[in-house]
């Protein structure tokens, strides 16, 4: 216990002294929203991925991980090809330099003035600060998660607690604090991480040896039994990719891997960061540190989390899931188990920092969407930005910190974490992504047509999402209510589409309409500001 006091008192000054140094720098809504557009890339670049890189990743996905194997490490491959290669540089050299022509704090702000559509900022911030808070409570549930099985201490009062420190540090400090506690936080992370994985492969006799014992786990005696819903569903084992078109590949391939690996380019809270940097220069130097710390973050987590399995099993004769007792129980019950006491005060820190940074990052953003793209530029009150901003970042993660003391009522062999994450994710890829790509790439898109993709984009997203897939419809409960089934199709001739993740339809039908009402409606160069695009290339 003596470590944990120790590496949360040091972790909680170095925080406050660093809210406090941005709180300091801050002198006006640019530096406050923005951190005054001068980040240094490889702050950025850290920021970026400690904000990508939260407990979600670690706990969740390294959950699901240690349950279903290591197919997950495509997410990995995704995050780095899609997350740091194609956001940072296709992406993100656009983003920077419309933004900053434009003179843009957010996404729904960027997306609004591109398209000359206050309705559209609006819009967008609602949506966000009415979803993102699942996304949050997931993270929150990532730390609370691990402090309460770690140390025995009460979930209720871990919840309040950090609710209140992340409060703290991110209503005081604004974008520019909190960029400074993710570089302090993604170094805190890294070694952390990379202490784990070296740790955990001698462990079990070196990385040969881990992966051999992996693979010969199936048949292992009692394993059999123990994986027997899982085969079932389509699993064959912790080192190779499930039976396709079942449960488990469905849930693996577009839950997992694509809602998060596409989804991840429009994120508010990422998308943001590319314009705290002086030019598209800068994103080009922060391309190699981010994708390095990407891989090793998502990396690590998913091997060890597969890897628990041997552990447990050699010391409990359980794989993961049965000894843990749960998905999100996995890595915190390994950490427990099988490292040293003083590795779990410093993992303590790893998961702090980790969730801190993201959620730091999310309650800005959730605060932003509601308090200056809703209320001050859609419906235009008078209130200065940056005390509605803060006003709407409390309203946030107070409904964030419920969100996450009702998750902890849910069953818990559900993948809450991770479904959460990628709920979120899926969403705004359906219901931003298309319309993103137009705003910067396609000069003469029509504001109604961006309209047409975003809004049918959420509506059949949220649509598919409570009353279709039977993962999230059955946690969400209002299909059981309404109909008094977890899936509108379970159990019809459509009953394959209770698996399929909403992102995989809602995205193509939200390009698709975009199309069609682009073709319909004709060119409009209304929607094009006067010379930005142009210059923008």
């Amino acid at each position: 216990m003596i470590y944990i006091i120790v590496s949360l008192s040091l972790y909680a000054v170095i925080m406050a002294v660093l809210s406090f140094i941005g709180y300091r720098k801050t002198k006006s809504t640019s530096d406050y929203l923005l951190a005054g557009r001068e980040i240094h890339p490889i702050i950025m670049a850290v920021s970026y991925g400690a904000t990508f890189i939260s407990t979600s990743a670690i706990v969740g996905f390294g959950g699901a991980a240690g349950q279903f194997g290591m197919g997950l490490l495509w997410l990995t491959v995704l995050n780095i090809l899609v997350g740091v290669l194609i956001a940072f540089i296709v992406f993100g050299k656009k983003t920077r330099e419309i933004g900053h022509k434009l003179g843009t704090n957010t996404m729904p702000e960027l997306l609004s003035q591109r398209f000359d559509s206050r309705f559209m900022q609006g819009y967008a911030g609602l949506l966000i600060f009415l979803f993102m808070p699942i996304y949050a409570s997931a993270v929150l549930k990532g730390i609370v998660d691990y402090v309460a099985k770690y140390t025995g201490a009460n979930f209720d009062v871990i919840l309040i607690v950090l609710s209140v420190l992340s409060a703290v540090f991110v209503i005081m400090g604004g974008l520019k604090g909190i960029m400074f506690a993710d570089a302090f936080n993604g170094a805190i992370m890294f070694a952390g991480m990379a202490f784990l994985i070296i740790y955990t492969y001698s462990l079990l006799g070196g990385v040969n040896e881990a992966h051999e014992a992996l693979t010969r786990l199936p048949d292992m005696s009692g394993v059999k039994e123990q994986t027997d819903g899982l085969v079932k569903g389509g699993f064959s084992g912790w080192t190779s990719m499930p039976k396709m078109g079942t449960p488990v590949w469905w849930n693996i391939v577009s839950t997992l891997v694509a809602g998060v690996g596409i989804g991840v380019l429009a994120q508010p809270q990422l998308s943001v960061k590319f314009m705290t940097v002086k030019s598209g220069r800068e994103l080009n130097r922060a391309v190699l540190s981010g994708g390095i710390f990407i891989l090793f973050m998502t990396g690590v987590a998913f091997t060890v989390g597969a890897l628990s399995n041997v552990s447990f099993y050699n010391e409990t004769g359980e794989i993961a899931i049965k000894a843990a007792g749960a998905n999100d129980a996995i890595i915190p019950s390994f950490i427990k188990m099988f490292l040293p006491d003083w590795f779990g005060g410093i993992f303590l820190v790893v998961l702090m920092a980790a969730g801190i940074s993201t959620l730091n990052a999310l309650v800005h953003s959730m605060g932003t969407a509601l308090g200056r793209d809703f209320l001050k530029q859609s419906l235009k009150l008078k209130t200065n930005t940056v005390k509605l901003t803060r006003i709407a970042m409390g309203i946030g993660l107070v409904i964030s910190a419920i969100l996450t003391w009702l998750s902890g009522k849910l069953d818990v062999s559900m993948a809450i974490i991770a479904i959460g994450t990628s709920l979120f994710y899926g969403l705004c890829a359906a219901t931003f992504l298309p319309t993103y790509i137009a705003a910067l790439f396609i000069k003469k898109f029509p504001k109604k047509a961006a309209l047409a993709s975003m809004i049918s984009g959420s509506a059949i997203s949220l649509f598919w999402l409570f009353f279709v897939q039977e993962k999230t419809a059955g946690s969400l409960q209002i299909c059981k209510m309404l109909f008094g089934t977890t899936s509108i199709v379970k159990g019809t001739a459509l009953n394959t589409f209770s698996m399929v993740d909403a992102i995989v339809i809602a995205l193509p039908l939200s390009v698709i309409t975009g199309m069609i009402a682009w073709a319909i409606i004709g060119n409009v160069r209304e929607s094009e500001p006067a010379g930005v695009l142009n210059s923008a290339g």
